[in-house]
């Protein structure tokens, strides 16, 4: 038995509920769909995302800007004006953000700018920053470790819990595996444990745990059968051009009908998929950012100076 004495479930009804924004709240009835890039490219980009998905059933948007990737010669993410194009596409469009924390020295800024923060894989256990974002004063996703056992994920939510923050979302992504046809394994297995261990709210990522779009829907729905409170999804406008994780984003039209082919499991286990939260929101303007003299943006040019040519294992980059 996990000795949790702040995540374990005292009770068969006993239910966090984890709000990220007035309409948002993970935990409930209806399931939270998170949607968005691998990584902010420019503000153009992240518009005509937000833009479609806005008009879809998803709640909210993700998109990185602070990468931890395998390579230390491949794009880290852009930054402080990454989090600023966020921070202006959701004043635009009405949806939560959420994006990754990676250091004690990240809190703050990410903080000003996200609705909720993101733990990575690789940072689950870095006890330190669990402690500190106990006293971040936002809602925490935090992601299964790639090699981290079931109680040392509920462990590590209890850092979070342990230091005053109650609002920790779980988010199974997948645990390495001798096999590499799909980039991780699901672990379904764990998502129906932790359904019963904690009260916490327990979403899955199904883009890294498959790592190929054509996998990602059967995952999602199989994982929403399995009881997930929710699912953060990969997509792009042009899956093929993403500077990070090319090979599993979803075009944005493939997520609109993923998430529409989500309802009727939603509505076989008990659950609902939420209505549209930006339809009716006014279309954000197309050019915020200074263009470049090529014609770009100066978030495109400003990628452009650090995207490097030599090929990448998509297995081995987060």
């Amino acid at each position: 038995m996990i000795n949790a004495k702040l995540a374990a479930q005292s009770h068969p009804n006993h239910q966090t509920i984890v709000k990220i924004s007035k309409k948002v709240a993970f935990g409930g009835k209806e399931l939270v769909i998170i949607g968005g890039p691998c990584t902010v490219e420019s503000l153009e980009q992240m518009e005509i995302v937000a833009q479609k998905l806005s008009t879809a059933s998803v709640q909210g948007l993700r998109g990185g800007v602070y990468k931890p990737r395998t390579s230390p010669y491949a794009f880290q993410g852009m930054g402080e004006e990454g989090l600023e194009i966020l921070a202006r596409v959701r004043s635009h469009y009405n949806m939560p953000i959420v994006t990754e924390v990676m250091s004690i020295s990240q809190i703050e800024v990410v903080a000003a700018h996200a609705d909720m923060l993101q733990v990575g894989s690789r940072n689950m256990q870095n006890f330190d920053l669990l402690k500190a974002l106990g006293q971040a004063g936002k809602p925490i996703l935090l992601k299964r470790g790639l090699a981290a056992t079931i109680e040392e994920f509920v462990m590590a939510a209890e850092y979070i819990l342990s230091h005053g923050n109650a609002d920790v979302v779980l988010c199974e992504r997948g645990i390495r595996s001798f096999d590499d046809y799909t980039r991780n394994v699901l672990d379904l297995g764990a998502v129906a444990a932790l359904k019963q261990i904690t009260h916490l709210p327990v979403i899955v990522d199904p883009s890294h745990a498959v790592g190929k779009r054509e996998l990602v829907a059967p995952v999602a729905r199989a994982a929403i059968a399995c009881g997930a409170d929710g699912l953060i999804i990969e997509c792009h406008p042009e899956p093929e051009k993403s500077v990070s994780d090319a090979r599993q984003a979803l075009s944005l039209e493939d997520m609109v009908h993923l998430v529409d082919s989500l309802k009727p499991v939603a509505t076989a286990v008990g659950r609902s998929v939420s209505e549209a939260i930006g339809a009716g929101s006014k279309p954000a303007q197309s050019a915020i950012l200074p263009k470049s003299k090529s014609g770009g943006s100066a978030s495109s040019l400003y990628i452009s100076q650090f995207v490097y040519s030599a090929p990448v294992n998509c297995r081995q980059v987060c």
